[in-house]
């Protein structure tokens, strides 16, 4: 038996362990997140997004209403103006989500969008749950720490949930909701609160409802066959399902309410877009899949004439010139085989719809949307990471933080990339 496979045997069979955090590591833990909170919360010199879809929307269903009467302002051109009011083609799920902002705005406490903070409270959670899920491993602290900090800084998640608009706050809610059912199923099993977040993830991203049959395979992975462990089996399915089937149908019946259609999530009728070149198709469409896959995996920076000489487009660009660790994705081996290849299968099934979309995403560093696969890939990198870390995986973690640092000041504190 090679070394490695014994290596790996080992560490599959520590991940079957319970989980303990001790205190060196809730010390660390708690250093890392508030670094993290601070970092995200400084990152945009404007603490108040005006892209506040979500939360004028949510202000007004605290006060039973769907829409709003009064005439959004020009930068909010994706409101919907449908029967005599303007409506939001966010899902209801990322309404409910800044219902507690909505109400700290109704009760006078906040006066304009909290973004920065939300960005800094879904940085910190999220840093939390990465953190959580690299104890399932055998791995070494400064393997920890690189994990976590490779998603949060050294992932075009950094710029973009830091720009903190409706869009990007609804795409880091989406990545918080999968990693908090992740750990609920794969750490600590809670089918019940596994569920919850997974409402959020899919609530706030409706694509990701499409993964839901992995989750549950994860769950119900180790059943051994009896009776009595499927009558377990179906009670933990009913567990995680009863609050995101939930906020399906009330989703449903909010789309109902507001465009007389259960499946209509308005995006169609917001002004002008079905005139635009990229959804000559339609908003989806198989058409749209050669345009995104270069988007997303070969769009270079570009080239201007004067200091930085080099610049992202601000409408794409390739996840891989990026973050260059990810070309580590395609290492062979993994402690849970498996895992790894529900893995990568939640990749190719959100990868495909994305692509199918007829808009990379507007306005962004490198291709945002791709931020929902960001668990997954953290998963991918868990399960074929060798146990120490080698010269190469330094480089490219460094040269991916050095490159998204870059990224986020030439974005939020420069003019040097222009709409």
């Amino acid at each position: 038996m090679s070394n490695i496979k014994k290596s790996l045997e080992k560490r599959a069979e520590i991940t079957q362990r319970p989980v303990y955090l001790t205190k060196q590591l809730r010390v660390a833990l708690l250093y890392l997140m508030i670094g993290t909170c601070l970092i995200y919360f400084f990152s945009n010199p404007e603490s108040h997004s005006p892209y506040d879809y979500t939360l004028r929307i949510a202000s007004q269903l605290i006060h039973g209403q769907l829409g709003q009467d009064q005439k959004p302002p020009s930068w909010l051109n994706e409101m919907i103006p449908f029967e005599g009011r303007y409506y939001s083609a966010f899902p209801l799920g990322s309404i409910l989500t800044m219902l507690p902002a909505a109400f700290l705005k109704a009760m006078g406490i906040i006066k304009e969008n909290p973004s920065a903070l939300l960005v800094a409270i879904i940085s910190g959670l999220t840093c939390i749950f990465l953190f959580l899920i690299t104890l399932r491993y055998d791995i070494s602290s400064q393997r920890r720490l690189m994990a976590v900090s490779m998603v949060l800084f050294g992932t075009w998640m950094w710029c973009n949930l830091a720009m903190a608009g409706a869009w990007q706050l609804a795409l880091g809610f989406a990545v918080l909701g999968q990693l908090g059912t992740l750990y609920f199923i794969l750490i600590k099993q809670r089918p019940f609160v596994a569920g919850c977040f997974f409402a959020v993830a899919f609530g706030n991203r409706t694509e990701i409802i499409l993964v839901a049959p992995l989750f549950i395979y994860l769950l119900c992975r180790d059943s051994a066959g009896s009776l009595k462990d499927l009558h377990q089996q179906w009670l933990k399915i009913a567990k995680f399902c009863a609050v995101p089937v939930g906020l399906g149908l009330l989703t449903m019946a909010y789309n109902y309410a507001r465009f007389h259609s259960a499946f209509d999530f308005g995006y169609a009728r917001i002004p002008g877009v079905l005139n635009e070149p990229w959804y000559k198709n339609g908003i989806f469409s198989l058409s749209a899949i050669p345009s995104n896959a270069k988007e997303m995996l070969l769009t270079p920076w570009k080239s201007v004439r004067s200091f930085p000489y080099l610049v992202p487009t601000g409408f794409g660009g390739s996840i891989l010139l990026s973050s260059p660790f990810l070309v580590l994705l395609f290492r062979k081996g993994a402690v849970d085989s498996r895992l790894k290849l529900t893995s990568w299968i939640a990749v190719a099934v959100l990868t495909f719809v994305l692509w199918c979309h007829g808009n990379p995403g507007g306005w962004q560093f490198s291709y945002r949307y791709a931020m929902i696969l960001l668990p997954w890939f953290f998963l991918i990198l868990l399960e074929n990471s060798p146990e120490r870390i080698t010269v190469n995986e330094k480089i490219l973690f460094v040269l991916s933080l050095l490159i998204n640092a870059y990224g986020t000041y030439l974005f939020l504190w420069t003019h040097y990339v222009k709409p």
